[in-house]
């Protein structure tokens, strides 16, 4: 009966339904033990304890600050164009949760299996830069809108460079799919099969052009306090301001995501033998997630000119000339199936 069910169109919508809630649950829970473990992390590094007082351990502290930021006034300063400015931190939020549709986490549990996922990825997350935009512009503060400035061109300056280390990933597979792109990588080897090992050089240039995508320490020049008072969201408060940071955390929590798809074998096992499952999947997006936290804590923060020169100057060069020499392996097919996957069905 239920199958006959799930036939129906009613029966297809309550499971897309079902399985976006489920996408979302684990974005949203995740997000609650992400800022969580950020700042342990960075108080770990400072020598301090960090959050320990709301519930076992400080876990509820996360909880807490949401509570405190939904309770609070909205505070809305004259003169901003009020559809925009409101507008602005819900777009960031639902592009960063919108782009999860297409990120698997075993064999067919994605909710969008689709061929052209990476640029589904990547058309939804150049849509963000606009909530960053919107929300300085619509601020009506000088402040504000050159922080959503230095946002904008920052990240369009590492799109550039993510979009053409993922295209060495393609030409390797044959294939824009996800599920494809983890089958290519799959072997007798574990984790010496993945594409960190033929494509090691843009595995640091990947996580890199990751952390200023997402305004990340040491990249955060759109809200350098010292020079711009926080930057685009200086002028936002209460719930405005948690959409804003709760979107900055899931982009976060994304990369991290395609990190482990692309170059990590995403739901494999890293040890020949050991069974494969979306736990693989999960740790190693944590594992990078850490990484991101140590970054943050031990780096010292960028000028701006040395962000711009590092974009345009380095990574976009080096990225570039990548895809070339890629494609000049795979199509001559340099030792065997090293760069060129395609051979094997992926």
């Amino acid at each position: 009966m239920m199958d006959g069910f799930l036939n129906t169109g009613l029966g297809t919508a309550v499971l897309i339904l079902a399985q976006s809630l489920g996408v979302i649950a684990f974005v949203m829970l995740s997000l609650l033990f992400l800022v969580y473990a950020d700042r342990k992390i960075w108080a770990a590094v400072q020598l301090r304890r960090g959050p320990n007082v709301v519930g076992p351990w400080g876990l509820l502290q996360t909880v807490a600050d949401a509570l405190k930021y939904v309770v609070k006034e909205i505070v809305i300063p004259a003169g901003v164009d009020r559809p925009v400015f409101f507008l602005a931190p819900m777009l960031s939020f639902v592009l960063a949760v919108l782009a999860w549709a297409v990120i698997p986490f075993h064999p067919g549990w994605v909710l969008a299996d689709i061929n052209v996922a990476i640029l589904f990825v990547f058309a939804v997350s150049s849509l963000e830069v606009y909530g960053v935009i919107m929300g300085g512009w619509a601020s009506n503060s000088k402040y504000a809108f050159l922080g959503s400035l230095r946002s904008a061109a920052q990240m369009i300056s590492y799109e550039v460079s993510l979009g053409l280390i993922i295209i060495g990933i393609i030409i390797s597979t044959g294939s824009m799919n996800f599920s494809a792109i983890v089958a290519a990588q799959d072997g007798n080897w574990g984790l010496f099969n993945w594409y960190w090992l033929p494509h090691l050089p843009m595995v640091v240039l990947f996580f890199v052009s990751a952390l200023a995508e997402t305004n990340r320490p040491p990249f955060d020049l759109p809200e350098a306090e010292s020079e711009l008072v926080a930057g685009f969201m200086v002028e936002y408060s209460s719930t405005p301001y948690l959409l804003f940071m709760a979107g900055e955390y899931i982009a976060i929590f994304l990369m991290c995501a395609l990190l482990s798809l692309l170059f990590f074998g995403g739901w494999l096992s890293p040890i020949p033998g050991l069974p494969d499952g979306w736990w693989w999947m999960v740790a190693k997006m944590w594992v990078f997630f850490f990484l991101f936290a140590m970054v943050k804590a031990i780096v010292p923060r960028y000028r701006y000119d040395q962000l711009m020169r590092i974009g345009w100057k380095v990574f976009l060069p080096l990225s570039l000339a990548w895809v070339v020499i890629v494609a000049f392996l795979a199509k001559f097919e340099i030792l065997g199936a090293f760069w060129a996957r395609f051979t094997l069905g992926g």
